[in-house]
């Protein structure tokens, strides 16, 4: 019988799915990178290509490649298997519409409203559009892969096709591609061009809509209208090209920053193909961590003010503050990629290449607006630039460039300090700095838990220690650490196979879903735990010797509990034995 799950297991590789997330390094027989699930400097989050899990050793998140998705995509396991089912060219049998989720009804509407506007650039309104879209630079190669399509000038249009199609209007206005007005629903887009939004797996979730034809003379209308938040879509998280764009930011390690859909796709089609766009919003958090997945180094073609305090300057403020190495491509007055683009690729390519680390343009322009020479210019810069060193977190760099202004301003480097001491950060941007993702709260392992790990880890990368774990401590173990020692001990002792892989794969073979993942788990851990065992005999000892004294002392508190009610009921009989269990169990602390 056919297994969709065993079948994508089979096709896909954990190892090429999180790399197409994040960015994973080598290391020994696995790969390593920054868990993409809480905050870290140090990797600790690993994936193994031989057991196809993720474990992350920091906040505890780990799993198979279904639960990796469910995690960074935020959905459900049926969510995450069609999300799989794609990536692997499986085709999970049709489910009735009434049995979809929520999520998955919305997804499919947009799927087919994307398919009805790019079915209009076929009509002679579509010739328009396309004209103006090849004025602007977008040939018909961008148009198609970017999904470009058009809403017609009509009330509903839209509406009316997907009614015609079974969807009704309640599921269909949770797309967001509807709007109410005097208790009637009504197409929110007509007679725009039409950029679908898409996710991190090229689905569409969303929409940006730019006036077109006879729309532009009314007065009153927005040039460009999005699709509001919706089960599917938020503004905040999204980053217009990210799905294009993810493999080339890995493969050049840097990301190429810019504010609109058009110069998006036109930076993208002249080469540099690194690129994304906010989608009508600043920079906010998640869009950098999403980012910092990738690289942590970013290239920003925005309009930039040092001293102002507008939402792209936070961005770039708080991009600083999460330590990515950031740069500023200057482009002429009045002009954005997709004007300079126009002019030809390698004219883009000339101000690519000539981008300014941003700490050196916030210098050169603070310097360049203000005396220096002068008491009055002197304050003026050290305002821009100060709160701008304040937030370089390494303090080596930091020490730099405070070097650096103290001797541009021909000041003491203590003097710099002592006004950098009275510069304070707004509560609103550490708050934001210390954003992270909610996490399902991970159960604390206790003391015997840990320990118990540790013994198995040891027994897996030295099985010789076998002979140390004697029968009576197997009492003290977890059922669930017994399953998997036991199977040890019996594939160890046999000598069936030399190598511990085989027996621990013979072992897997025999296990249930749970002590299969356990299992798997203690085999990447003795994996990763690289440090040399100097006296393996000793320390697996000392964690058997351990984990009896925690036993003990739970039965102790047990017992303790137990006499206690004896006491209070006057049972004389029933106190004397559990003393006497009591005092016995004591003596095997000794």
């Amino acid at each position: 019988m056919f297994n969709p799950i065993e079948e994508i297991k089979n096709r896909l590789d954990i190892v090429e799915v999180i790399g197409s997330y994040i960015k994973l390094q080598k290391a020994g027989a696995n790969f390593r990178a920054l868990c993409p699930f809480h905050s870290e400097k140090k990797p600790s989050f690993f994936v193994s290509p031989r057991l196809q899990i993720f474990k992350c050793f920091g906040c505890g998140a780990g799993g198979d490649i279904f639960k990796f998705i469910m995690m960074i995509e935020n959905v459900e396991f049926g969510d995450a298997l069609r999300i799989l089912a794609q990536k692997a060219g499986i085709e999970i049998e049709k489910v009735p519409l009434k049995l979809k989720t929520e999520r998955q009804k919305i997804l499919d509407i947009l799927e087919i409203s994307c398919l009805f506007f790019e079915k209009q650039l076929e009509g002679e309104k579509g010739k328009e559009v396309k004209e103006y879209l090849k004025k602007r630079g977008i040939g018909e190669s961008s148009i198609q892969k970017w999904r470009i399509g058009y809403a017609p000038n009509s009330k509903k249009a839209l509406l009316n096709f997907l009614l015609d199609r079974g969807f009704k209007t309640e599921e269909i206005k949770k797309t967001g591609l509807l709007f109410k007005k005097n208790g009637e629903y009504f197409d929110r887009f007509r007679g725009r061009i039409m950029f679908p939004i898409f996710d991190f797996n090229s689905q569409v979730i969303g929409f940006s809509g730019r006036i077109f034809g006879e729309r532009e003379k009314e007065k009153g209308v927005a040039k460009y209208v999005n699709t509001p938040n919706t089960l599917v879509f938020d503004k905040g998280k999204v980053l217009y090209g990210l799905n294009f764009a993810k493999k080339a930011i890995r493969e050049k390690d840097f990301c190429v920053l810019v504010e609109g859909q058009t110069d998006c796709i036109l930076v993208s089609q002249a080469g540099t193909e690194n690129v994304v766009a906010t989608s009508g919003t600043a920079l906010t958090p998640y869009h950098l961590r999403v980012l910092k997945r990738h690289t942590s180094n970013l290239v920003i073609a925005f309009d930039m003010d040092v001293a102002g305090e507008g939402a792209t300057k936070r961005g770039i403020d708080l991009a600083q503050m999460l330590d990515f190495n950031i740069k500023i491509i200057l482009l002429p007055k009045e002009k954005d990629p997709a004007d300079v683009v126009s002019e030809g690729k390698e004219e883009w390519e000339k101000y690519l290449n000539s981008a300014k680390d941003i700490l050196t343009f916030y210098f050169e322009t603070a310097f360049s607006n203000f005396d220096k020479n002068t008491p009055e210019g002197k304050k003026e810069i050290a305002k821009i630039l100060l709160p701008v060193l304040k937030r370089i977190p390494n303090k080596i760099v930091q020490a730099s460039w405070i070097q650096r202004l103290a001797k541009e301003l021909k000041v003491k480097e203590e003097d710099i300090r002592e006004e950098l001491k009275k510069v304070k950060i707004e509560r609103e941007m550490t708050d934001l700095i210390t954003f992270e993702e909610k996490l399902p709260e991970m159960k604390k392992k206790s003391k015997k838990e840990l320990l118990e790990e540790r013994v198995i880890s040891l027994l897996i990368r030295k099985p010789d220690l076998i002979d140390l774990i004697k029968e009576d401590f197997l009492d003290f173990f977890s059922e669930k650490s017994l399953k998997i020692l036991n199977s040890l001990k019996e594939g160890i002792l046999k000598k069936e196979e030399k190598e511990i892989s085989k027996i621990l794969e013979k072992i897997e073979e025999k296990l249930g879903f749970e002590d299969k993942e356990f299992l798997r788990y203690l085999i990447l851990k003795s994996e990763v735990e690289k440090e040399e065992i100097k006296e393996p005999e000793k320390e697996m000892n000392f964690c058997l010797k351990e984990i009896k004294r925690e036993e003990i002392k739970k039965k102790l508190d047990e017992l303790s509990f137990q006499i206690k009610e004896a006491e209070e009921k006057k049972d004389f009989e029933k106190l004397k034995i559990l003393t006497e269990k009591f005092n016995n169990l004591s003596k095997k602390l000794l």
